[in-house]
Parts: C-alpha cells; sequence; structure tokens
C-alpha cells in the first residue's frame, strides 16, 4: 500500500513521508477498505504537530475521516460487506493507522454505508464534523420549533449543524467574522447571519426572540463566548460545547446557571455513546440517501500534497473541509 506518515512529530513538511508500507489484514471483526478520499481535520494537524503530546506509535498514518470500498472482511464479518461503499469514523483515534493511505482495516462499524446518492468526497467529510454537529444538536431532545445559536457558522462543524437544525424545523442564528464566512452561513441555511465583529450578537438575538434567547447553543469558543452566551441563552437552555480554545479554562459562571436551569454539555466526537452514534449514523444515512445535505470542501490535494494540506489547515482561512484524494476507485 501507499500512504502519507510520520515517525516524529513536527512542521508538516519536515516530517511527512510519503512511501510503500505493507499491506494491512483484516483481523476478526474487521473490514479492509480500499481509501479512495481522507480528510485533514485541524485535529488531525494538532496531533501531528505534537500540540496533543507526544506521539504514541513509532509511525502514524493520520486522519480520523474518509470514504472508500470494502475490499475483503475477517472473520465473524458478513460476506457481503465486499464491494459496499462506506465512509470511516475514528479511523486514526489512539490508533497507528488512519485513513490516509490507499488500504486501512478498521472495526467493521468504523466502516459505514454510503449511499449511491454521495460521492467519496462527500464521505470524507462526515466523520468528525457531522457527527460532532448531530450530537450537539439532538443529544437534549427534539429542536423543532426552537430557536438555534450555531457559533462559527462558517466552519466544518458549523455548516452541518446549520443544515441539521433546519432540517428538523429550528430557526438557526449563526456568528461569523467576515462577508465571505456570512455568504457561505447563508449558503448553507442560517435564518440569521451576524458578524460577531461589527454586530452587537446579543442584542440582536434578544430582539429578534422577543427577549426569550435561544434554547441551545452549538458552542465552537465556549470560553471566548461566555460573555455573550449567558446573555442570550433561554433558561433551561443548554449550550453544547465542542471546543473553547481561546480561553480553555474559563471561569464557570455557576449560580447564575444554575438559577436558569441551564445546562453545558461537552461534546467529544471520538468517544461518543454507542446510541448516540448510531442515531447519528441513522440521521445521516437517511439525509444522505435524499441528498439533503451540502459538503463544502475548501480544496482537494493528491497524497503526496498530504504535507501541503496540513499547512493549508493550519493556515486556519479555508472554509469547508480539506480532502485528499488517496486514490481512483
Amino acid at each position: 500500500m501507499k500512504a502519507a506518515y510520520y515517525e516524529t512529530n513536527g512542521p508538516a513538511n519536515d516530517v511527512f513521508i510519503v512511501g510503500e508500507l505493507d499491506d494491512p489484514k483484516p483481523a476478526h471483526g474487521e473490514v479492509l477498505v480500499e481509501v479512495a478520499t481522507s480528510a485533514v481535520n485541524p485535529s488531525d494537524a494538532k496531533s501531528r504537530a505534537g500540540v496533543r503530546g507526544p506521539m504514541a506509535f513509532d509511525r502514524v498514518i493520520p486522519h480520523s475521516d474518509g470514504a472508500g470500498r470494502i475490499v475483503a472482511v475477517g472473520d465473524s464479518v458478513n460476506e457481503e460487506r465486499i464491494g459496499e461503499r462506506v465512509w470511516l469514523w475514528n479511523a486514526g483515534w489512539k490508533r497507528a493507522h488512519g485513513s490516509n493511505g490507499t488500504l486501512i482495516a478498521l472495526h467493521e462499524e468504523q466502516a459505514v454505508y454510503l449511499p449511491e446518492e454521495a460521492s467519496f468526497e462527500d464521505g470524507a467529510c462526515l466523520g468528525i464534523p457531522a457527527l460532532t454537529a448531530h450530537r450537539c444538536l439532538f443529544a437534549d431532545g427534539a429542536i423543532d420549533g426552537q430557536d438555534i445559536l450555531v457559533t462559527g457558522g462558517a466552519g466544518t462543524v458549523g455548516s452541518y449543524a446549520i443544515q441539521m437544525a433546519k432540517l428538523r424545523g429550528a430557526r438557526v442564528f449563526t456568528t461569523v467574522s467576515s462577508e465571505e464566512k456570512a455568504a457561505h452561513a447563508r449558503q448553507m441555511g442560517a435564518d440569521v447571519v451576524l458578524n460577531y465583529r461589527t454586530d452587537d450578537v446579543a442584542e440582536n438575538i434578544l430582539e429578534a426572540t422577543s427577549g426569550k434567547g435561544v434554547e441551545r447553543i452549538v458552542e465552537v469558543e465556549f470560553g471566548g463566548n461566555l460573555a455573550t452566551s449567558r446573555k442570550v441563552l433561554a433558561q433551561n437552555g443548554t449550550i453544547a460545547a465542542y471546543g473553547s480554545m481561546a480561553d480553555p479554562e474559563p471561569k464557570l459562571p455557576f449560580y447564575p446557571m444554575m438559577f436558569d436551569g441551564q445546562t453545558l454539555r461537552m461534546v467529544l466526537v471520538y468517544i461518543l455513546p454507542e446510541a448516540a452514534r448510531t442515531a447519528g449514523v441513522v440521521d445521516i444515512t437517511g439525509w444522505l440517501t435524499n441528498n439533503d445535505l451540502q459538503h463544502p470542501v475548501a480544496r482537494t490535494f493528491s497524497l503526496d500534497q498530504t504535507a501541503e494540506a496540513h499547512a493549508f489547515v493550519e493556515a486556519g482561512t479555508k472554509i469547508g473541509t480539506t480532502v485528499i484524494k488517496v486514490a481512483d476507485i
């Protein structure tokens, strides 16, 4: 097999090696997937750079998300799955062998049926962003008729959260930092788009909701946005947070939130409860089959350009998923 991998942490251009490795074989309960596409998420770049600690393995083929076709199965796996188109989740989570190579063996549950209506490029966009968005939105009950704030509406999670919330009957407010990102958020279906650099986010939301505020916040930056969140979160509302990079140890206003009956939910996509992941997979499969979701791609790279793809993600200016075309299948 051919893969792009690294054997030490460091800058992408310094550490990535593109070369041939031994083909993996599917163990008991596993499938062997011929990979068509792999996606670079910010977490992949941080792990490669060493931001999340030293390497756990001598060699790492990165990336948790991807898509391809099952070409072999291990013991206990139905042989009828051979030939099935699939998208992958957690392919690189606590594993040395992620999706950025032409073959990958992983547990059969981590290879999810990809409907014919979706391309392999679409499939690579799903794992981390789509499942994070789904968990943030639906972990605390139905959202039909609710007002929801999605912060960072031009991000990959934010883009899916906007779409999923609209599909389930919510009114969606979102925040962005530029007109380009505002146009993207509107394309995803957001009802109200606010530029947090020029608009008074809290004032606009409270006016639009007659002072009630939003029932749910899908939060990319919990600490940095907490002051605004406190102003706009309704009584008994929920903040579902999946990031807090600007302020990783924020001071929590416990009693003010308690007296408003508010909930703070932490969401980490890699350790979703089985029932939550299953619910996400079922909904995503339905939406894919009906062509209900858009899957914006910022740029597509070749496998040989993996270092360039990581640098592109680290630049922080992209809108959409960064996809690596691993192979033509």
